[in-house]
């Protein structure tokens, strides 16, 4: 299977051949082109400190996520000073995480990280997830194969979710809709507003737009 970025939007699909379309931003398949012949521009491409810009990235990231659960063994078992030090040394690996991304990869607008993450997304319960779960499987271990499965349906799912946000921003639907009865919730304060279009600065606290969301209740 090969791997094809849409030039227009980046959107990355994984198949044999090139989609006709974009599902995303609609660009024919013209525009898009191998991964592989995009990232060859890239400045660390192919070079052994761009693998190990990528090595420091992860190990960073899951030292970040070790002490974050360390600390929280820690404060249950009544150390709160040494739960406090782990957390502090997991934002600072989280800073140093965030250094080492940054350099090789960038961080992009908020359309193009969802791309990216939705890519992501798509990688880990297409390939990664379904092949953890066959191995799982072919080795014996059942229970876990069947939870790599259900991780994967979740990992599916937040990649559907990132797909409509990223169609909400190209169609410039974040903070607007048809609807005359749409209800706006403030999340700073729960104001109330409804109406096709979020208020520009919320009227109880002053809030910017930014922080409106659509009043969706699950309970």
């Amino acid at each position: 299977m090969n791997r094809y970025v849409c030039t227009v939007c980046g959107y990355v699909h994984t198949g044999d051949s090139a989609p006709g379309q974009c599902p995303v931003c609609k660009a024919p398949a013209s525009k898009f082109k191998p991964v592989a012949e995009v990232e060859r521009d890239h400045k660390y491409a192919g070079t052994q400190t761009g693998r190990n810009l990528m090595d420091a990235f992860s190990g960073e990231s899951q030292a970040r996520n070790k002490y974050c659960f360390f600390a929280e063994a820690a404060r249950n078992e009544g150390y709160e000073q040494i739960a406090a030090l782990f957390e502090q040394t997991a934002m600072q690996e989280r800073q140093h995480a965030k250094m080492w991304y940054a350099e090789f990869h960038g961080i992009g607008s908020t359309a193009e990280n969802l791309v990216t993450a939705a890519e992501g997304e798509h990688m880990e319960w297409a390939d990664m997830y379904a092949r953890m779960a066959r191995e799982a499987c072919e080795e014996g271990f059942h229970a876990l194969a069947e939870r790599f499965a259900r991780v994967a349906d979740v990992e599916q799912g937040h990649e559907e979710r990132y797909l409509r946000l990223l169609e909400s921003i190209r169609k410039n639907r974040v903070f607007s809709e048809e609807s005359e009865e749409t209800v706006w919730m403030c999340r700073q304060c729960g104001y109330l507003h409804t109406g096709p279009e979020a208020p520009e600065r919320c009227p109880a606290c002053g809030y910017a737009q930014s922080f409106f969301e659509r009043k969706a209740e699950n309970y």
